[in-house]
C-alpha cells in the first residue's frame, strides 16, 4: 500500500514509532496530487509545496522534542472551500467571492491547527454548496476517481474525490441535504454528518443555517471517529453549538452490533431506488443480521414529503444568507453602473451561477408576502412531523438503515438540464438534515465498477453508536481495500474503449 492510500490510524502508528516522518508523508501526498490532479480537479486552491513541507517539518521537530501531539499531527487534510481559512482563498467555488482571502479561521480549522494537522488546500464544491454533482462550481467540475466521465457527487465532491484519489488522507466537508454522505457514496469512502450542533459552524459560509453541518470524509470508519473527535465540541461563538461533553468515539467502536435493533424505513428503499442499489443494501442488511443485529422494516409516513419541504426551507434560508453579497461589503462588484440598483443587480447576475440564482429566486418567492404561510410555513409543519416520526422510530430502534443515494454516480451533464431530476438524488439524505440527526455513509458494494453507499442514521448526539455499527459492518464486508483505477485517461465525458 502506498503512503497516500493509508488511513489516519495506520499512519499514527508509523509516525509515533518513528518509521515515517511527517515530511515524508506530506511529500508522498503532494507527489500524488501532481500525478492525478490534472484528471480529477479536486482542488480550487493548493498551498505552496514549501509551506506544506514546512508545516510537516514543524510536526517532526515537535515529535523529536517529545511534545504531546494530537492524533492528527502531521496528517495531510483538505478543506472544503466554504470553510474560512486565515490567509487562504475562501470562495465557495463562486465568482462572486473570487480573490477573497479569509481574515480568520473557522473553529474547525482552528481545531485542526491545534492538532497540528497539515492542510493541503481548499477543495472544489458546488457553488455555495448548492448541488449534488460538483458541476456547479464557477471554476471547473471535479471528476470521480472511479470513472472520470462521472460526477463525484456534491456539494462536497472535491473533498470526497481528494480522499478517494489519495490526494488527502482525510478531508472536511459540509452537509446541508446530503453533501457529505452522497459524494462519499459516489466515491466509495466514508462520510459522516454529525448531529446538528455537535460541530461548530462558526466560520462556515452559510447556505441554510438550520441545516448546515460540518463533518469528515475519510478512508474508513475509524478515521471518521478520529477526525470527528478532533473537531467536535461546544463553541461559544456558535449559538447553535451543543454544550454537552464529546465522548471518546474510539472507546466502544469494537463493540459490534449484536442485539441492536435496526429499522429499515420502507419509504427509503422503494420507488426511485435503482435495483442494483436496493440489492446491495439488502445484502448489507443480511450481513448485519449475521453479525447479530435484529432488523425489521418500519414506516415513517411523512418521509416522501421531505424533499418538497427541504427545497422550500433550504432556498428560503439561502435567499436570506446570500443577501449580503451585494457588491458593497465584500466580494465581486461590477464596473460602470450608474446607480446602486443597477450595480446590485449586475453584480449578483455576474457573480452567481444559474443554480444559485435559481435557489435564491425560489427562496425569495417562498418568503414573499402572501406566500409565506402557503409555502415556508407549510414546509416547517412537514419538518416538524418528520422530526416527530424519527423520535417515535428511535423509541423502538437503535438506528435506521437505508441507501445513501438512490443510484450510483451519474455521467457529467446527465441531469444538468433537469434540476428536479438532480434534486431527487437527495431523497435518502435530506430527511436527516431536516431532523438534525447524525448519519454516516460507507461502501456496501459496487455495480459496474462504481461504489454504492449504505446510510446508518442515529439518535441525536449518538454518533458513537452509528460509528460502532458502521465499523462492525465495514470489518465484516471488507470492501475497504478496493481502490479507484486511476490511470491516465482522456478528459472527455467517456473513457476510450
Amino acid at each position: 500500500m502506498e503512503l497516500y492510500e493509508s488511513t489516519v490510524h495506520g499512519l499514527q502508528t508509523r509516525l509515533a514509532a518513528g518509521e515515517l516522518s511527517a515530511e515524508e508523508l506530506a511529500e508522498a501526498v503532494l507527489e500524488r496530487i501532481d500525478h492525478v490532479e490534472e484528471d480529477i480537479h479536486s482542488f480550487v486552491y493548493r498551498r505552496l509545496r514549501e509551506e506544506v513541507l514546512a508545516e510537516a517539518r514543524a510536526v517532526d521537530a515537535s515529535r523529536m522534542r517529545g511534545d504531546a501531539l494530537g492524533p492528527l499531527a502531521g496528517i495531510p487534510i483538505a478543506l472544503k472551500d466554504n470553510l474560512n481559512t486565515r490567509g487562504l482563498p475562501t470562495t465557495c467555488a463562486s465568482a462572486i467571492l473570487e480573490g477573497y482571502i479569509a481574515p480568520y479561521d473557522a473553529t474547525v480549522v482552528e481545531s485542526l491547527a491545534q492538532q497540528q494537522a497539515v492542510v493541503i488546500g481548499k477543495t472544489n464544491m458546488d457553488e455555495f454548496a448548492m448541488g449534488s454533482s460538483t458541476e456547479h462550481s464557477a471554476y471547473h467540475p471535479t471528476r470521480n476517481p472511479w470513472d472520470v466521465g462521472r460526477v463525484p457527487g456534491g456539494s462536497s465532491g472535491g473533498s470526497a474525490a481528494a480522499v478517494a484519489a489519495g490526494e488527502a488522507i482525510a478531508a472536511l466537508g459540509s452537509d446541508t441535504g446530503g453533501s457529505i454522505r452522497q459524494p462519499a457514496s459516489f466515491c466509495g469512502i466514508v462520510g459522516l454528518k454529525p448531529t446538528y450542533g455537535r460541530v461548530s459552524r462558526y466560520g462556515l459560509v452559510a447556505f441554510a443555517s438550520s441545516l448546515d453541518q460540518i463533518g469528515p470524509l475519510t478512508r474508513d470508519v475509524r478515521d471518521a471517529a478520529i477526525v470527528l473527535g478532533a473537531i467536535a465540541g461546544h463553541d461559544r461563538r456558535d449559538a447553535t453549538s451543543n454544550p454537552g461533553e464529546v465522548p471518546d468515539y474510539l472507546a466502544g467502536i469494537e463493540s459490534g452490533c449484536r442485539g441492536l435493533r435496526l429499522g429499515v424505513p420502507r419509504q427509503l428503499l422503494g420507488e426511485g431506488v435503482a435495483a442494483e442499489v436496493r440489492s446491495a443494501v439488502l445484502a448489507a442488511l443480511d450481513l448485519l443480521t449475521e453479525l447479530g443485529a435484529d432488523i425489521e422494516e418500519c414506516s415513517l409516513p411523512t418521509l416522501p414529503h421531505a424533499l418538497d419541504a427541504y427545497y422550500v426551507i433550504a432556498p428560503a434560508e439561502a435567499s436570506s444568507n446570500l443577501a449580503r453579497y451585494d457588491g458593497v461589503r465584500f466580494g465581486h462588484r461590477t464596473r460602470g453602473s450608474q446607480s446602486y440598483r443597477e450595480m446590485f443587480e449586475r453584480t449578483r447576475a455576474e457573480g452567481f451561477g444559474p443554480e444559485v440564482r435559481r435557489r435564491i429566486m425560489l427562496g425569495t418567492y417562498a418568503l414573499s408576502a402572501g406566500y409565506y404561510d402557503q409555502y415556508y410555513g407549510k414546509a416547517q409543519q412537514v419538518r416538524t412531523r418528520i422530526c416527530r416520526e424519527f423520535e417515535l422510530a428511535f423509541e423502538r430502534y437503535t438506528a435506521l438503515v437505508s441507501p445513501t443515494a438512490p443510484t450510483t454516480a451519474f455521467r457529467f451533464g446527465e441531469r444538468m438540464a433537469d434540476p428536479l431530476q438532480m434534486y431527487v438524488n437527495d431523497i435518502c439524505t435530506v430527511p436527516v438534515n431536516l431532523a438534525g440527526l447524525p448519519a454516516i455513509s460507507l461502501p456496501c458494494g459496487f455495480h459496474d465498477g462504481l461504489p454504492i453507499g449504505l446510510q446508518i442514521i442515529g439518535r441525536p448526539m449518538d454518533e458513537a453508536t452509528i460509528l460502532t455499527l458502521a465499523h462492525a459492518y465495514e470489518q465484516a464486508a471488507d470492501l475497504g481495500r478496493r481502490r479507484p483505477p486511476l490511470s491516465r485517461v482522456p478528459m472527455g465525458n467517456d473513457r476510450e474503449e
